[in-house]
This record gives structure tokens, C-alpha cells and sequence, in this order.
């Protein structure tokens, strides 16, 4: 212990609901050395996020317990220090990196304010060095244009921007251990690279900590020193990185190597019916300045973009964080305002109000990339994913609606027993699958999938893209498949748009873009897609 910069002994976590008490974590121990990075690799549920947050004791007490088990930080065991003491040790000696960035980021507050307040909290900066010191946090971690950002809220940045202001903010007083829980889910693979580049760079040169929590077994290869395997809240397999690859001896290990989506693109069918259309979409965003708040610019979101999404076939779109591909989805589907020409079933649908646009909701269907920002959390997943029916099919049976919950809770992966539970009691992979579930209740025609895969881990990921491939099929479906990750994308998209900048710089059917890509930038995606996840054994800082 004495040479551990932190010392986990068999730390159990219990919550407690309705008189019952929930095992979530289970006698786990492992230590971290200076300088080391440990990574805990799991499935969904598995209890890795909970023991992290239990390091800095930010689980909801008094819900959450401690059976056994101590956490020792330089000495001192964490679960017995007091408040006080911990606030000295919160974000100045420790850093975290949440999950959801979009939770953990204020709303009400720019970027520029909620970076600097750290600065000037922990370290004590005026405004002018705070500022400096934010710009050159958020080109660190591949902020394009930071000045643009500074007075952005987080609604404004998309997912991936949002993840690496998070990181920006763990990273601004240089921690001695940096807990990262799944700190590139939302990260295309060029930045994913990036930022474990950065990680790796700071490791060195400040001998920094990090205890990294993630699904990604790719990212696990090059950022861990060790890696301990956690199923069901125990550890069933620890060992250095290089030889639990090389030679996994738990079976659970050997079914997460296996567990990730396969196969070749889908043929594309460019006769199927055109389900949804549009035509040189353009979304500007004003940048306004000075005390009357003139515009000065604009952020071309997406710039003159055309677009077809087919019946039973599904449009992939990808490029990195900010390239348009969420706006552009969300333009499609009316939840923003576009220009250009936009068409479902053959109908002009950019003209109609967003109040006209209510009767075609239930075909027209979303599911956000923040499962818990776009879940109430004071409805049960019952009552959520009921919302939809009550409003688009009243003369159902409270039974019917019921028992259509339990069917679709089915499908996606989900005990039905668990529909009486809340979000929050979920974890993030599971909180996922009930989005996904809300948006198939209702039988749509058109379904915008933005990032729907990239909270799970590798082995529910396969079995989601099989879901939807099974639900797309049944039902003729349409899907506009939204996302950063190329492997996912080549095993469920049959034609492919890459975005850059707000605008389209290639497209075609998968197998054109995957195999025969034509523009340099298509191509250092493919690669870095997939030579990320054929990197062996290597570690970053080394």
C-alpha cells in the first residue's frame, strides 16, 4: 500500500430500493502505482463506473453503502475522510472525466466560464491568464476555432465537442490521478487517437495516475498498463495488458476479445421507395457580438447538402465531431430549422410548422446520442416509453400499452421485470437500449439514429446492429445511422455520405466508400477506424 498512489481493498457497493439491498460491486481489489494507468474493462452493468465514483465518494448516499472496504489515497482512506478534507482532493489531486458530458456540464454557463472557474478556484488565475490558459486547454484536446467557442453553450457543441471540454476541465489542474470513465465513447476514431495521444503525452511528463474505465478493448490496448476484467461486480481476471490479449484465460475474457459487430457492408438497393429527401440543406448558426448583438459570422453546421434515405435501406452518415452529421439529422427530421427542400413519402415537409409536423412524428422517430439527457428522470421507463403510445394510439388499453412495453423491452435487451425502475438506476449501455426502445414502440417509417451504439459495449453493440437490422426488415424501415464508429457503420449502412465542415465530401454505396474511397480524407478515416482497433499491444506511453 505503501507504494500504491491508490489502494482499493475489497471495496463492496450495495444500493438499497424498497427494503431490498442490490449488490453492485463485490470484494474487488487492485492497486494503482504512480504513474501507471490501469484500465477496468467490462460490460454494461458490470459495476466499473460505480467503483470509480465511489473513489471520491460521489455515489448517491445515503442510497448507496459500503459493506466492506477501504480506498486509500496516499495513505489516507477516502471513504472515512470528511468533506472538507475531500474537497481539497476533488478535481485538484483527482480528476474525473464523466461518461455523459452533457449531464455533467452546466447549461446555463459557456464553456469559457465553466473551464476558468476551475482555473481560477483551484489555481487561483485572474480573467486574462484563465482565458489563455482555457484556449490553450481546448486546442489540447482538438477544439477547432476555440475562440469561436468561448461563449458557446453546451447545447451548441455536438457530443464529441462536448466530451473534450470535459476532458479539458479534468486535465486544467494537471491531477496526479485522472479517473476516466469512458472518456472517448463519443469521440471519432481521429480524435479518439488524439486524445489518447494527449493522455499518454501528459502521463509522461507530469507521472500522472489514470484509472481508465471503458468497453472499448482497442483503446484498452493502447492506453493500459494493466488490465482487470470485472463482470457482475467482480474481478475475474487481472494481468498485464499484453498478456490478457495475447493469452485471456477467464472465459468472460475470451467472449469480450471475440464480441464486436462483424461482417461486410449491406448491398445497396437504389430502386427501394424514397422515404425521406432532402435537398441542399443548409444550417447556419449566428455568431453575434458586441452590446447590440450583431451578427459578425456565421458556423456553417451544414452547408448545401443533398440527402436520400430509402425504404428498408440505411443512410450512413459519418466524419468527425462537428462535421454536421447530427444537425443535418436533426434538420431532416424537422427538430431544427433548415433550408433547402425536404420531403417524407414523397411530401414537402420544410414548409410545415412545427406543430403540423405532430402527426408525422410517429413515423418520423429519434434516438438521441445522450441517452441520459433525453430520458425524464422522473418517469419510470414504463411510463417513457408508454409517452408515445397515450399520444399517437389513445384507444389502447393501459394492458396493450403494457403489454407492447414488454414486447419491445424484449427485444432491445431489457428484463421487462426492471420497467418499474427509474433512469438513473441504469447503467449507461442499459439507459441506451430504453431509448432505442421508445423510438420502436411506435413502428416509425423513418428512424435518425445519432450515435445509437456508442455508450455500449463491443458485444451489445452486435447485438443491437443484429436488433436493427431484424426491426429494419419486419418493418421496411428507413434509417439515417449517425455515427463516428466505421466499424459499426460497415456492418449496418448500405450507402454512405462522409461529412467535413457542413459539407459532403464523398458518398456512394458502402462498398464504393469502403473499399475504393476516393478522397484522402475518406481514407485516414478508414484507417484510423480500423488500425486503431488492429493496434497489438501497443501502448501509447511507452
Amino acid at each position: 500500500m505503501s507504494q500504491a498512489l491508490l489502494s482499493i481493498r475489497d471495496l463492496s457497493v450495495a444500493f438499497a430500493q424498497g427494503g431490498e439491498e442490490t449488490l453492485a460491486v463485490d470484494h474487488i481489489s487492485f492497486d494503482i502505482a504512480p504513474g501507471e494507468t490501469v484500465a477496468l474493462v467490462g460490460e454494461s452493468g458490470s459495476g466499473k463506473s460505480v467503483t470509480a465514483l465511489s473513489v471520491l465518494k460521489l455515489l448517491p448516499y445515503p442510497a448507496a453503502s459500503h459493506p466492506s472496504g477501504e480506498i486509500f489515497y496516499e495513505g489516507r482512506n477516502l471513504l472515512t475522510t470528511d468533506e472538507t478534507a475531500l474537497r481539497q482532493v476533488r478535481g485538484n489531486r483527482i480528476s474525473m472525466i464523466f461518461q455523459e458530458p452533457m449531464t455533467s456540464l452546466n447549461p446555463l454557463h459557456t464553456i469559457e466560464k465553466q473551464v476558468g472557474e476551475i482555473l481560477k478556484l483551484h489555481r487561483g488565475m485572474g480573467e486574462k491568464a484563465a482565458k489563455a490558459r482555457t484556449l490553450e486547454l481546448l486546442h489540447q484536446v482538438g477544439i477547432q476555432e476555440p475562440e469561436k467557442r468561448l461563449d458557446a453553450f453546451p447545447h451548441q457543441l455536438s457530443g464529441g465537442q462536448r466530451q473534450r471540454v470535459m476532458i479539458a476541465m479534468a486535465l486544467a489542474n494537471e491531477p496526479d490521478l485522472l479517473i476516466a470513465d469512458e472518456p472517448t465513447t463519443a469521440l471519432d476514431v481521429t480524435v479518439q487517437a488524439q486524445i489518447l495521444e494527449l493522455l499518454g503525452r501528459l502521463r509522461r511528463e507530469r507521472d500522472m495516475s489514470m484509472l481508465f474505465i471503458t468497453h472499448d478493448l482497442g483503446v484498452v490496448r493502447r492506453v493500459a498498463d494493466r488490465v482487470c476484467v470485472m463482470t457482475d461486480g467482480k474481478i475475474v481476471e487481472r494481468g498485464a495488458t499484453k498478456e490478457i490479449f495475447s493469452n485471456p484465460q477467464h472465459a468472460y475474457t475470451r467472449h469480450l476479445l471475440a464480441a464486436e459487430p462483424k461482417g461486410e457492408p449491406p448491398q445497396a438497393n437504389l430502386s427501394a421507395e424514397r422515404v425521406m429527401e432532402g435537398q441542399d440543406i443548409r444550417v447556419w448558426f449566428p455568431i453575434k457580438k458586441g452590446f447590440l448583438r450583431r451578427t459578425v459570422d456565421h458556423v456553417k453546421g451544414v452547408d448545401g447538402v443533398d440527402v436520400t434515405v430509402r425504404a428498408g435501406q440505411t443512410l450512413g452518415v459519418v466524419g468527425e465531431s462537428g462535421s454536421g452529421k447530427t444537425t443535418l439529422g436533426l434538420a431532416l427530421s424537422r427538430m431544427i430549422s433548415s433550408r433547402g427542400e425536404i420531403r417524407f413519402d414523397g411530401q414537402r415537409i420544410d414548409t410545415r410548422s412545427f406543430s403540423d409536423m405532430r402527426p408525422l412524428r410517429r413515423q418520423i422517430q429519434i434516438v438521441f446520442q445522450d441517452p441520459f439527457g433525453s430520458l425524464s428522470p422522473r418517469m419510470s421507463v414504463a411510463e417513457i416509453i408508454q409517452e408515445g403510445l397515450e399520444i399517437h394510439e389513445p384507444q389502447l388499453s393501459p394492458e396493450e400499452r403494457d403489454r407492447m412495453v414488454v414486447d419491445v423491452l424484449g427485444e432491445v435487451g431489457i428484463d421487462p421485470e426492471a420497467r418499474f425502475r427509474y433512469p438513473h438506476e441504469f447503467s449507461g449501455g442499459q439507459r441506451q437500449r430504453i431509448a432505442i426502445a421508445r423510438a420502436m414502440v411506435l413502428k416509425p417509417r423513418f428512424v435518425m439514429l445519432d450515435e445509437p451504439t456508442s455508450a455500449l459495449d463491443m458485444s451489445v453493440q452486435a447485438q443491437v446492429v443484429d436488433l436493427l437490422r431484424d426491426l429494419q426488415k419486419r418493418y421496411d424501415l428507413a434509417y439515417l445511422f449517425i455515427s463516428h464508429d466505421l466499424k459499426v457503420i460497415r456492418a449496418l449502412a448500405n450507402e454512405v455520405v462522409v461529412m467535413r465542415s457542413g459539407k459532403v465530401v464523398e458518398a456512394g454505396t458502402a462498398d464504393q466508400i469502403f473499399h475504393n474511397p476516393e478522397t484522402d480524407y475518406t481514407r485516414a478515416l478508414i484507417a484510423a477506424a480500423f488500425d486503431l482497433a488492429a493496434v497489438p499491444g501497443g501502448v501509447v506511453s511507452e
